[in-house]
């Protein structure tokens, strides 16, 4: 995930950066020509309810007769029964009526006995030992009464999540330190050892007494992981000259993990985390592309760190050991391979991560197999016995692609409680295909294998790979090299249970004009369609400002199919917009949303629940989270806008909208505190309890205002009563129904 706001981005802000300049198919070519979809796919919505029930059971009835006894399905729980909860802009957190929503877990939160309560007020510190900030994507893993793992454990287990980032404000995360911290450079080595032990990832237990629930503290599953972490390199990069540094001169691993944003929980109950935004925390030299001399100069550029570029906290400056100067990228040493610096660090970081959230002992690893890019999520397809696994996947950046892994190894039941996860995980994150899509303006679309074999790659002008190691290091350049289709930042993504069909959250894109001027604005085109104004006051945001979600059906060969279909499911928009050209899902004001970040399908209910991460609306509504019941690709119909260019000529774009949402099938569920973002999802097996984390509220509050608490933007969750100060704090909250229901029913 990012700033709230990708369309207002400074100078200094690295957390979202638009690095492809290639020039790959964004239907530029089929735009001045309106095409028919063929084979439109036609059929009503399935409701996820009816998915979830079942069919009907059947019993045999007398001895030895052909009768057939049929036994009524109970009635099925209506979804989406709650009363949607309007736009707010209040410093709370609101659920809908009914619900309960209380703070569980928050920045700086102790996890270990002999670490101090959380005082809140920039002095604490030992935060290997807490709860670290901008709590992000998480996954519930149940245990049994005694504390054993049991994946249906719904009173006790524990949440494994991510520590994406730190509120951060010229150079210094200023909640963290007494005064705000030091905003010029050097920083004091403190202050940095601070800041990097916030990031990352933490396991803690979680326990219900009665209805309440709380984190157990000193549990024996209790852990953070930061980037000072040893982790293994797995997966065909694995000892490869372009992981080669001073701290692994083997290339086998690395040292820890950063900017961990959306996550995924595989079919053998192991823990995925992406790790994002990580280039911004490194710097080079302004003379380093002439020190290297060679093509890795592509590959730092194209990943967002060109020569002479500032890093994000200064963390390199906090002294001369060894853990700072990681973060510089300068070649510095005299070895031909980079064994005596690190040139190379950059390569090991923007992978996948798995973990054992259960056992610490086992060695966390990097599934590069999977790819090298901005991840978010990875939604599994669902597993079926005898067929291959796909791995879904997005590059969060503005015109960036999505990607699939399939792995080599078919699906065994036996696989589904493991002796070793981490055994298992190494099965099939290991070696497999990796794809990436590109969509035709005719609602169709292609995976293309990103690997050596693929002509293209090999001919490849701007880059020269010299094996799949090297592909998958540098897979936005492989995608560049295929003419992958260039989306509106892919954020998270989610497999729907009732049919398998994949749904993609595409955040906004400032970078969409009609009229576009530089390399990096777009066309709108088929998948991407809409370009606009819109205003925030007297601002004006322009390009497709409020997002969409799209949604693929995979073609034949299932998880492995390397064809689909797709469709639009939803547009962000206000309820007022044009509906000819920015609305076009009739969202109501009970609906109506922008920027759509966190995404994920319930597993016990069928609900797609939906997060945001915004900035274009919030002067109307803080971000929010709304429960979806989503039919399928092409139950909608094809739609045509047409836009005026400066030309005087007309550009017409020809798009495919899912079937519009009505008041049972889309509503506010949430809307959270001031300056939050509302991320990571996660439920207790039997549905009746839920996860929610609160990122970064008060984000907005200036250094300058650190001491007067009076002009925090947001003092949540101490003024809803919980924890010690009045500094905002990144936490999860956990809510429940007041009658012990499932949520969302």
């Amino acid at each position: 995930m990012n700033k709230p706001n990708d369309l207002a981005i400074s100078a200094t802000d690295l957390n979202d950066i638009d690095s492809n300049a290639s020039h790959d198919n964004h239907f530029n070519s089929i735009l001045n020509a309106r095409l028919s979809r063929r084979n439109w796919l036609r059929g009503g919505a399935v409701t996820a309810a009816t998915a979830v029930m079942g069919s009907m059971g059947l019993s045999a009835c007398g001895g030895g007769s052909d009768a057939v006894a049929v036994t009524p399905t109970p009635t099925p729980e209506k979804l989406l029964a709650f009363a949607a909860v309007p736009k707010s802009l209040a410093d709370v957190v609101s659920v809908p009526a009914g619900y309960t929503a209380t703070a569980l877990y928050a920045l700086g939160d102790s996890l270990r006995a002999a670490t101090p309560a959380y005082k809140n007020d920039g002095s604490d510190t030992d935060f290997d030992n807490r709860a670290g900030d901008h709590h992000d994507g998480m996954e519930y893993y149940g245990l049994s009464a005694a504390g054993a793992p049991l994946a249906s454990g719904a009173e006790r287990g524990v949440l494994a999540m991510n520590h994406e980032a730190t509120t951060d404000e010229k150079l210094s995360s200023h909640f963290l330190h007494v005064n705000g911290g030091t905003t010029s450079l050097p920083r004091p080595a403190a202050e940095v050892d601070k800041e990097v032990a916030v990031h990352g990832l933490s396991v803690v237990e979680v326990k219900k007494t009665g209805s309440a629930w709380a984190t157990v503290n000193d549990s024996a599953f209790n852990r953070r992981v930061t980037p000072l972490t040893d982790i293994e390199i797995a997966g065909p990069v694995r000892g490869n000259a372009l992981v080669v540094t001073k701290y692994s001169p083997t290339g086998t691993k690395t040292r820890g993990t950063i900017n961990n944003c959306g996550t995924g929980k595989s079919p053998w109950g192991s823990y995925l985390s992406g790790e994002e935004n990580w280039a911004g925390y490194f710097t080079r030299s302004a003379t380093d592309n002439a020190a290297r001399g060679d093509k890795s100069v592509v590959s730092l550029n194209r990943y967002g760190r060109s020569q002479g570029g500032a890093s994000r906290h200064g963390w390199e400056t906090g002294g001369s050991d060894d853990k700072y100067a990681r973060w510089n990228l300068s070649k510095i040493g005299a070895s031909t391979n980079g064994s005596d610096d690190y040139r190379n660090e950059l390569n090991g970081m923007g992978y996948i991560v798995e973990m054992d959230p259960y056992d610490k002992t086992r060695a966390i690893r990097k599934r590069t197999a999977l790819g090298r890019y901005a991840h978010e999520s990875a939604a599994f397809s669902v597993p079926t016995v005898g067929q291959q696994l796909a791995v879904y996947m997005g590059d969060d950046s503005r015109n960036e692609y999505i990607y699939k892994f399939v792995t080599t190894a078919a699906w065994a039941a036996a696989d589904a409680n493991p002796a070793d996860r981490m055994a298992t995980g190494d099965k099939y994150l290991d070696s497999g295909k990796l794809y990436v899509a590109k969509l035709a303006a005719d609602g169709t679309g292609q995976w293309i294998e990103l690997a050596m074999s693929n002509a293209l790659i090999q001919a490849y002008g701007a880059y020269k790979f010299a094996d799949l190691a090297d592909v998958l290091v540098n897979a936005r350049l492989a995608a560049d090299a295929v003419g992958a289709t260039k989306m509106d930042r892919p954020e998270w993504c989610s497999v729907n249970p009732a049919n398998g069909e994949i749904y993609y959250t595409l955040t906004n894109n400032s970078n969409r004009n009609v009229n576009p001027s530089g390399s990096s604005q777009l066309v709108p085109d088929s998948a991407n369609p809409r370009a606009y104004t819109d205003m925030k006051g007297s601002s004006a945001q322009n390009g497709n400002p409020n997002g969409h979600i799209i949604r693929f059906k995979e073609g034949t060969g299932a998880a492995a199919a390397t064809s689909f279909t797709w469709d639009v499911y939803l547009f962000g928009a206000e309820s007022g917009a044009d509906a000819s050209k920015i609305n076009l899902s009739n969202l109501t004001a009970d609906q109506d949303f922008s920027s759509p970040d966190g995404l994920a399908f319930s597993p016990y209910t069928g609900i797609c629940w939906i997060q945001t991460d915004d900035g274009a609306y919030t002067d109307v509504t803080n971000c929010m989270m709304l429960a979806a019941i989503p039919g399928k690709v092409g139950d909608g119909a094809k739609s045509t806008l047409n836009y005026a260019t400066a030309a005087g000529g007309n550009l017409a774009v020809d798009t495919f909208i899912g079937k519009k949402p009505t008041a049972d099938t889309l509503k506010r569920f949430l809307v959270g505190p001031v300056g939050s973002e509302i991320t990571g999802i996660s439920e207790t097996p039997d549905g009746k309890t839920m996860f929610i984390n609160i990122q970064h509220p008060g984000e907005s509050t200036a250094l300058a205002n650190i001491g007067d608490p009076s002009k925090y933007t947001s003092q949540w969750p101490a003024n809803a009563g919980y924890g010690a100060g009045k500094r905002p704090r990144s936490a999860t909250i956990v809510i429940t129904k007041n009658d012990g229901g499932r949520i969302g029913s």
